[in-house]
């Protein structure tokens, strides 16, 4: 039997699917909606394993602070495109994770993605269309703890300072948002980073014709700027560039412990495809 628009409105309303599935799933069961519902419940899981075989390198990052500031998480969920990201399902979905790791005061993924969790993820899968998973949490505790989420959610930072508030620690965690230092101070700069800035220094055309200790001290000259570009503390205040953060959080009587910073994807190679291939494979199939 022919399948009717209106049985088709009616089953997307309902399960928040795409119109020719829809169709499909209808036309399986001679347009019987419950049946049509019954059907996709038993194929969605089946379903979200298949899309989760897709490279999830977008999303969202979002943070959750204990009100005295005692400690904070931040969630990275990852979707497969932007316009996913934006999705209201999909933010509510994220919003509780971050909810679960902050409840759970965990860095364990596993933990948070419970069977039921597990669940509401693999329906939201089938809704949406796209991979979607948990990547990473990171946990932040002791001083006074503060975040910050850049307004697209895409990088946030958490940062613990002693002696100061939390509205300081929020001004940092803004500040690492925007930047991205390495490190707190330039003493924390490991080793092996050091030598191989100084090994790319060395290979620098202009350090060829130079003698020995004129060379020498460039590096060092080059290395120091290299460290203060790097290290938290010694780079300019952003809402303040006359000023260091380290002055700015000394002012303020306190001192920066550890911060963290997350920004989507990083990290994440994201393989090529051939888009015009990949619709005529989906329509070949």
């Amino acid at each position: 039997m022919a399948v009717s628009a209106k049985q088709v409105k009616e089953l997307r309303d309902r399960t928040g699917l795409g119109m020719m599935e829809c169709k499909k799933a209808l036309n399986a069961v001679d347009g019987d909606v419950d049946k049509a519902i019954e059907e996709l419940r038993k194929s969605s899981g089946m379903k979200a394993a298949k899309k989760a075989g897709r490279t999830a390198a977008d999303g969202v990052v979002l943070a959750k602070v204990a009100e005295d500031g005692s400690y904070g998480v931040l969630v990275e969920v990852n979707s497969e495109t932007d316009f996913a990201a934006r999705e209201e399902n999909f933010l509510s979905f994220a919003d509780k994770i971050a909810q679960a790791a902050f409840e759970a005061k965990t860095t364990d993924v596993a933990a948070v993605m419970t069977d039921e969790m597990v669940a509401v993820r693999d329906a939201l899968v089938q809704k949406i269309g796209e991979n979607i998973s948990l990547r990473r949490i990171s946990l932040v505790e002791g001083g006074v703890v503060g975040a910050y989420v850049h307004s697209n959610n895409r990088i946030a930072a958490l940062v613990s300072v002693e002696g100061a508030d939390q509205e300081v620690a929020k001004d940092v965690a803004m500040h690492i948002s925007a930047t991205n230092p390495r490190v707190i101070n330039k003493d924390d700069m490991p080793a092996e980073e050091v030598q191989k800035e100084k090994d790319i220094i060395m290979a620098q055309p202009d350090m060829a014709s130079k003698p020995a200790e004129i060379a020498e001290k460039m590096v060092v000259g080059r290395i120091s700027k290299f460290l203060a570009e790097n290290s938290l503390v010694e780079q300019a205040f952003v809402k303040n560039p006359e000023q260091k953060v380290g002055e700015m959080v000394k002012a303020a009587g306190g001192s920066v412990s550890t911060f963290v910073r997350l920004e989507v994807g990083e990290g994440i190679e994201v393989e090529e495809v051939d888009f015009a291939a990949e619709v005529a494979a989906q329509l070949n199939g």
